[in-house]
């Protein structure tokens, strides 16, 4: 097998690496490998898509959407020397693999990119756009998508029509899961049986699915994309998107999520002790979390210089301060939230799933408000002590109160690998067994534990 240019992926790739990468197996397998532009960045990155096999059957993997989690672009690369080594891949099928969606948001990314992987440094220098910055979410339908990245991949599949598009995402702290368009039936049992092999926690009450039918154990169905107010969007990602645009094609989409930080408690289905008293608290501790967080804006909003730089920080700031106070009040048994939608049945899973998201919301508005002091040069109003306070003291209640554990790279690459493989075959891709009756796709490729 060819050797990229992170060959042992310790670490997570930059935008630059991802695109030299690319270009040495482009380079080393003239006719099997292809790197093209399909579009340009805001800030005039390429938008690199890396093709291997000549098969009519179209496969699109999207890497890097979020820019905070980079998982996707190394998968990429591994999935391409997979396809190049393993001649059943390619066979009628060709892999159209776009490198990063978002670039820009990557390159912001780079202060914790190359580790050492602690979440304290993650928070300290995590960046996410604003919702409306955020290539994949279609607020205002395809014909009105504002950002090239978006009409470069909206271009890009309706190009292509493949049989299988896979958005490459990544969990900063929890368990791995896969949403679906249309049902992959033994998806969950051989997800499972990775997860397992990898020691990768399966998140079984997905926030991001809270809503969402089961396919199966850490499986969900993504539902038909409805119009809603920018809250609700935000919030749940049954909206207009590119998951769904290329539908007309018969495209099945699989939204393949590993997690960075995996907590194993997301993975107990089994009723929770006191349900509500768990809801009150998570519901509690996000409305203080959130008061306290509009006390700092507040009174750091009139000292900050006015430059885009602070204004694309601060973008995802107040999206994240927009939505709590609803989530709190959905997650409250004591409070209506005007939605008149109950909360599903929950397991532990979910309560533990719903503690992680609200401490992920206030952790990463302190970060990006961190940043903005920071990137300031000065703190007039004496913010920064009290933002370096609250990073360390919800670093350590994800550390020490959730138990949360670093998943070397390796290992989140294969699991999302797999995960993809997975659901190439079960997509329609002929299939051809071996001795056990399942697939073996590369099963010597398995990470050795002992030397991650």
């Amino acid at each position: 097998m060819e050797v990229c240019a992170l060959p042992r992926l310790l670490r997570y790739p930059t935008v630059d690496e991802l695109g030299a990468a690319a270009a040495l197996l482009a380079a080393r397998h003239p006719g099997r490998a292809r790197l093209r532009r399909i579009g340009t960045s805001r800030a005039g990155d390429p938008l690199l898509l890396l093709s291997v096999g000549r098969g009519d059957r179209q496969v699109l993997v999207v890497a890097g959407p979020h820019a905070n989690e980079p998982v996707g672009g190394a998968t990429a690369l591994r999935l391409a020397e997979r396809a190049l080594a393993d001649p059943r891949l390619t066979d009628g099928a060709t892999w159209n693999l776009l490198l990063c969606l978002d670039p820009d948001g990557l390159r912001r990314n780079e202060g914790w990119l190359a580790g050492p992987y602690t979440l304290d440094r993650y928070v300290r220098h995590f960046f996410r756009p604003g919702f409306l910055e955020q290539p994949e979410w279609l607020p205002d339908g395809p014909a009105g998508a504002a950002l090239p990245e978006t009409r470069a991949l909206l271009a890009l599949q309706d190009e292509l029509r493949p049989f299988l598009q896979c958005s490459l995402h990544g969990v900063d702290v929890g368990g791995g899961f896969v949403e679906l368009t249309h049902d992959l039936p033994g998806l969950a049992q051989r997800l499972a049986h990775t997860a397992a092999r990898l020691g990768v926690p399966r998140e079984l009450g997905a926030y991001d699915a809270l809503y969402w039918p089961e396919l199966g154990p850490a499986v969900y169905r993504i539902p038909p994309p409805r119009r809603g107010d920018r809250s609700a969007a935000i919030t749940e990602a049954a909206v207009d998107s590119t998951w769904t645009h290329p539908h007309r094609y018969g495209t099945v989409t699989a939204v393949v999520e590993a997690p960075m930080w995996g907590v194993a408690a997301v993975a107990d289905g089994s009723p929770p002790a006191d349900r509500d008293a768990a809801l009150r608290s998570v519901s509690g501790v996000l409305r203080h979390d959130t008061r306290v967080l509009r006390r700092l804006l507040t009174g750091l909003r009139p000292h900050l210089p006015a430059t885009e730089d602070t204004a694309r920080l601060l973008a995802p700031v107040d999206d994240y301060l927009l939505v709590c106070p609803g989530l709190a009040d959905a997650w409250d048994p004591d409070t209506d939230d005007g939605t008149g939608r109950p909360l599903p049945p929950l397991t532990t899973a979910h309560l533990v799933t719903l503690r992680i998201a609200g401490r992920r919301l206030a952790l990463r508005t302190a970060g990006l408000l961190h940043q903005a002091v920071t990137g300031a040069g000065r703190d007039p109003a004496g913010a920064l002590p009290k933002l370096e306070h609250l990073l360390d003291l919800w670093c350590a209640d994800y550390r020490e109160g959730c138990a949360a554990r670093w998943i070397p790279v390796a290992r989140q690459v294969e699991y999302q690998v797999r995960a993809v493989l997975m659901a190439f075959e079960l997509a329609g891709r002929p299939r051809a067994r071996s001795r056990s009756g399942e697939r073996d796709w590369g099963s010597g490729a398995v990470v050795p534990m002992h030397r991650e």
